[in-house]
């Protein structure tokens, strides 16, 4: 071989240009990743790590996560210079605590703006106008009564629930489309069987970052005439819009058409 050549290079911004969130996943999530990643406009990336959690969704499990978010998001290299971090678990952010989740993000990025789905989903829901809604859960009811009751203590009414009733994360993320479709569905009527005639729902919150539902979030919108919000969906708006990114997106919603102060996107 003859004398290796020096070559010549020029550098860019490289990945993110408008954008860079650090997202810190559970370690068997099959869903965030998947349903984000056809979310993001383009310029904006996310890097994305993971927190080691248990198959099982119970109460003990959640909370256990908490001193392990520091070390997590901790992966997730400052030099990047993210933008926004978001923790990607409704259930956890719920039992450990909004405030909390908050704290242990901060360990390792203090001064970058973070969110988790039920911070987004408080958000996503003030930016709609909606204060009376429905809940679809896979969780067990335990975990299912802390959504419910941390959604109360947030000043939303929750009026119906429904759950799959299922532990397994990995079963969670298997669980179809249509499914989801029929509980929101079931959710809704048992909402209008409970209220007084003429008080409908101002929305339906899909709760659970491994539910699937970017598919069915349009045509519901339509057939419902209310918003249906799910966790991903409130998860990447509200990152979105913390790091600036105001772009309408459409085929997800009346959501996207919103900004943070609901102004139109």
């Amino acid at each position: 071989m003859s004398d290796l050549l020096r070559l010549s290079y020029d550098t860019d911004d490289g990945f993110g240009v408008r954008a860079r969130i650090g997202l810190v996943v559970l370690e068997n999530d099959q869903t965030v990743e998947a349903e984000l990643a056809a979310l993001w406009p383009a310029g904006v990336t996310a890097f994305v790590t993971r927190i080691p959690m248990e198959d099982q969704v119970t109460a003990e499990t959640l909370l256990a996560m908490e001193g392990r978010i520091p070390v997590a998001a901790g992966m997730l290299p400052t030099a990047f210079g993210f933008d926004v971090v978001g923790y990607g678990c409704t259930s956890a952010s719920t039992l450990i605590g909004e405030d909390r989740v908050d704290a242990a993000i901060r360990v390792a990025h203090p001064d970058v703006p973070n969110t988790n789905p039920m911070t987004a989903a408080v958000a996503a829901f003030t930016a709609l106008g909606a204060t009376r809604i429905g809940v679809v859960t896979p969780y067990s009811a335990e975990v299912t009564a802390g959504i419910v009751g941390h959604l109360n203590g947030r000043g939303l009414d929750v009026v119906a629930a429904g759950s799959f009733l299922e532990e397994s994360d990995s079963v969670v993320a298997r669980i179809t489309q249509e499914s989801v479709a029929n509980g929101v569905r079931k959710v809704v009527e048992s909402a209008e069987a409970a209220l007084p005639p003429g008080a409908g729902l101002d929305g339906v919150f899909v709760s659970c970052t491994s539910l699937r539902a970017f598919g069915i979030v349009e045509d519901l919108e339509d057939h419902l005439g209310i918003p249906v919000v799910s966790s991903n969906l409130a998860f990447g708006w509200h990152m979105l819009r913390l790091a600036g990114v105001g772009d309408a997106i459409a085929g997800l919603g009346r959501l996207f058409t919103l900004g943070l102060d609901c102004s139109p996107a």
